[in-house]
């Protein structure tokens, strides 16, 4: 096996404005969706164990930690999702789901399906499948106990941790839903009323102890017993009709993985089973030309014409990140809330939201939520990132691996392309050819975090 050499890269914070509408989205994407960044970051070389990408800073250095502890990349992803749910909660939470795929260092390729369901007596809130899902994947890939993933998230909701740029941005879009909520106000709005600025220290106290209970009892701690009852009584004093049944009766879906043929590389992508995997589809399937960045435009068209998509809400909700370990494992992970803040109610002292049901309009979310791994013709991973809060995510990221099976590099932000509407639709990943590097979306504020060789 190889030996990665890693160069880190963080892309330079650029705010963008979001669209509202297919019929203003679509047409901006030669500039927004796939226009890139002319500009070369300074690439910092290092001997390496791993690394790790993600829209938020805490959770890339969370999983580069994890990396350095000699945790898999699977480990790695793991703790990034329970950082990702205090530092990040506008996007990422306990009360959401999403999409996983890891491929282990002998090529064997698995999906891990754990989207939020709608309640069976409907309502505004869905079943959440997260912790379910993050449980199972690290139970199936994990190299070291699932309480030392968890534990980063913990400690960042218990002992605080400073307002991001990216987490600032989204906050301020996002601030109407802040103020209806007791629990997001009394973390989010200063004295003034007004959104707290970034830097300024917060926490979660209440989510730092469901994190506790993660911690201890695993996925059991969150879908019974007291944190449960708390998520139904909470449900229903909303109006929802989450039950302790749906709750204590959620199971992740795995599947072998979808693997396709294209060009110089294989690629694992999201299965038919899901609106992201037939997304994809079409996207992958409409790509016709040599101007790869114009006939990703024209398929994007094409797909959201096919399924008929005629908006989409401004913010879904919705992050990606990936990781890969120096023993060749490889993880990428889509998460939503379908919505931003997901329903926007705290359930009672969880600190938890759930997500916004998927009848909601922003519940088409988890059709763009896109994980992908490729490889190489030597079985060597060339590529791990994910799409993710809307149409320009997978198309970003599918740009992305044509562009290694037409045999052209990844090597810049500017080659990954941006998404244009960073923060609220985002592309993050990891390449590799004779070196790999950590790509976060050019148009972004996120972070690729590298892990050196370990203390002999």
């Amino acid at each position: 096996m190889r030996h990665f050499r890693i160069l880190s890269l963080l892309a330079v914070p650029l705010l963008l404005a979001g669209c509202e509408t297919v019929g203003s989205l679509v047409p901006s994407m030669p500039d927004l969706g796939l226009g890139g960044s002319s500009s070369t970051p300074a690439l910092q070389a290092a001997k390496t164990t791993g690394l790790a990408v993600s829209d938020e800073p805490f959770a890339a250095q969370a999983g580069a930690t994890i990396l350095s502890q000699g945790g898999s990349a699977a480990d790695a992803v793991s703790a990034m999702f329970f950082t990702l749910t205090a530092t990040y909660p506008v996007a990422a939470g306990l009360g959401g789901g999403g999409i996983c795929i890891v491929r282990d260092n002998q090529g064997v390729a698995r999906e891990f399906d754990f989207l939020p369901h709608a309640a069976n007596g409907g309502g505004a809130q869905a079943v959440p499948g997260a912790v379910a899902g993050f449980y199972d994947l690290q139970k199936a890939y994990g190299a070291l106990p699932w309480q030392r993933d968890v534990a980063a998230g913990e400690a960042f909701a218990a002992t605080g941790f400073p307002i991001s740029h990216v987490l600032a941005l989204r906050l301020a879009a996002a601030q109407n839903i802040v103020r209806l909520d007791p629990a997001l106000s009394a973390e989010f709005l200063g004295s003034s009323g007004q959104i707290k600025t970034e830097g300024t220290v917060v926490a979660n106290p209440a989510l730092s102890v469901t994190l506790g209970v993660i911690r201890q009892n695993g996925a059991q701690g969150f879908y019974s017993g007291a944190v449960a009852d708390s998520l139904v009584a909470a449900s229903a004093a909303q109006g929802g009709t989450l039950s302790a049944a749906e709750l204590s009766g959620y199971r992740s879906t795995q599947n072998g993985a979808r693997i396709l043929n294209l060009g110089s590389v294989s690629a694992v992508v999201p299965g038919p089973s899901t609106g992201a995997g037939a997304f994809s589809d079409r996207v992958l399937t409409g790509v016709r030309g040599s101007d790869l960045a114009a006939a990703t435009v024209t398929a994007v068209r094409g797909a959201l014409a096919g399924f008929n998509i005629q908006s989409v809400p401004p913010d879904l909700g919705a992050t990606g990140f990936a990781a890969l370990d120096a023993g060749g494992q490889a993880a990428a992970c889509a998460v939503t809330l379908n919505g931003p803040f997901g329903s926007g109610h705290s359930a009672g002292q969880t600190g938890v939201i759930l997500a916004a049901a998927p009848t909601s309009p922003a519940g088409i979310s988890s059709a763009f939520l896109t994980p992908v791994i490729a490889a190489d013709n030597g079985g060597q991973v060339a590529l791990a990132g994910a799409g993710a809060g809307g149409p320009n995510g997978t198309g970003a990221i599918m740009y992305a691996l044509m562009r290694l099976a037409s045999g052209q590099s990844l090597i810049r932000p500017g080659d990954l392309r941006s998404t244009g509407l960073a923060p609220m639709a985002t592309v993050n990943a990891i390449a590799c050819s004779e070196l790999c590097v950590a790509l976060p979306d050019p148009g972004g504020n996120g972070l690729g975090a590298t892990v050196g060789d370990p203390p002999r």
